[in-house]
């Protein structure tokens, strides 16, 4: 999604003080030359958007920040270059990366007093939360919900079958080609499908009794998944269409952009495509399954976190503890990309000009938050290949078995 850059003027007034006034330890240098270096990276995105309150940190503070945006594949990258000592100071990234950080010893645990804590969405302090510590400052919140073209669809559908029905009259008449659109392609997208497989009885992984996720108790390939799949396999190829291969990560916006089809199921990062384009729209939580549990997205989480093997680390703890943590920051991240900040303040201070982030809010009550532990990396690629065999017409008790193994035997390795 492109992003729209924040002037340095609105940020060049804000100056950074640590707990109690004191300066932070680079500002006390004299003379031209910054003090310190601080190196952030981040994607592409975000890397823009960080880029002039990065700046404003650099010159009240007299140290050089650097925001170096990594294109593809930021996580492996940053294990790789924090590894052997080459990383940066800071990385931003999703809160689902930590297990594998923490495994991988690069990044550090953070503190946060109590009353910092409180200042934040409960559900953001909980994903940034792994094994009783925190390892992250978050700054955003993410979920899909159900985005309609209300020039087609008026109303919110009350169920999944209500939806396909809506979507089956408007295609039957030519007003559309496509009955929904939710991202499947040929390999799959457990993110975009989990709600949908939630609402009809699956699960991934169980839980402990304090509530964290359990990597023992797979549930891939339980009865209680195949029957979800089951319901899921109706919705597509050889059911009722409604999920198709032909919608992916690069066309399903596009389809909706294109008025051709009434549904999308997406994030906050559909938006500004969808506005652009001059569609009416509307979001609301995503239906269920008639009598089935409720659609539960996953809710995901934004953060900032300190590199174990930076060269600046108590200047990159100041930034994400002190600094990031200032509402007009997080306002101003939010304003860059608009998604629900994670901070309180901030959040009180952008809902009353944005309609959407109630909506967006309330489309994730409930949700699960993203299982951050490290066995969900071996999750998303069989499951994800699972789900597209599936909606192509591929049977489901026996694709889901393969998944199962091949999900054990690499958690198991």
């Amino acid at each position: 999604m492109p992003l729209r850059v924040v002037g340095v003027s609105a940020l060049a007034a804000l100056t950074l003080t640590a707990c109690g006034g004191e300066k932070t330890p680079a500002s006390s240098s004299t003379g031209n030359a910054p003090a310190a270096t601080l190196t952030i990276w981040a994607d592409d995105q975000r890397s823009a958007a960080l880029k002039p309150f990065a700046e404003a940190f650099g010159k009240a503070n007299h140290v050089d920040v650097q925001v170096q945006a990594v294109s593809k594949d930021l996580q492996t990258v940053y294990v790789t270059a924090a590894q052997s000592g080459k990383g940066p100071d800071i990385v931003v990234g999703a809160h689902d990366w930590i297990g594998n950080l923490v495994q991988n010893g690069t990044i550090d645990p953070i503190q946060l007093p109590d009353s910092q804590k409180s200042g934040f969405a409960d559900v953001a302090m909980k994903a940034v939360t792994f094994n009783g510590q925190v390892y992250g400052v978050p700054y955003a919140i993410e979920n899909l919900a159900l985005i309609r073209n209300t020039d087609l669809a008026p109303n919110a559908p009350a169920s999944i079958e209500d939806l396909v029905a809506a979507g089956k009259a408007l295609k039957d008449a030519g007003k559309v080609s496509n009955i929904m659109s939710l991202q499947v392609g040929t390999n799959g997208d457990a993110y975009h499908i989990y709600p949908l497989f939630a609402s009809a009885g699956g699960y991934l992984f169980g839980t402990k009794a304090n509530g964290d996720y359990d990597p023992a108790d797979l549930g891939v390939g339980k009865p209680a998944s195949v029957e979800a799949f089951k319901k899921i396999a109706a919705l597509g190829e050889k059911g009722s269409g409604a999920l198709t291969r032909s919608v992916n990560s690069d066309n399903a916006i596009p389809t909706f952009t294109g008025g051709k089809t009434p549904f999308l199921i997406s994030g906050p990062w559909a938006v500004a495509d969808i506005k652009k384009a001059g569609i009416k729209y509307d979001i609301t939580p995503i239906p269920a399954f008639a009598g089935g549990k409720p659609a539960q997205p996953f809710v995901g989480v934004q953060a900032f976190y300190v590199a174990s093997k930076g060269r600046s680390k108590a200047l990159a703890n100041e930034f994400i503890t002190n600094y990031l943590t200032k509402p007009e920051l997080q306002v101003a991240l939010y304003q860059a990309n608009p998604r629900p900040p994670a901070l309180n303040a901030a959040m009180e201070q952008v809902k009353g000009s944005d309609p959407d982030i109630e909506k967006w809010l309330a489309a994730g009550k409930g949700g699960a938050v993203l299982p951050a532990i490290p066995a969900m990396a071996a999750v998303w690629d069989p499951f994800g290949k699972a789900e597209s065999a599936i909606v192509g017409g591929a049977d489901v008790n026996t694709t889901l078995t393969g998944a199962s193994k091949t999900i054990t035997d690499a958690i198991n390795k």
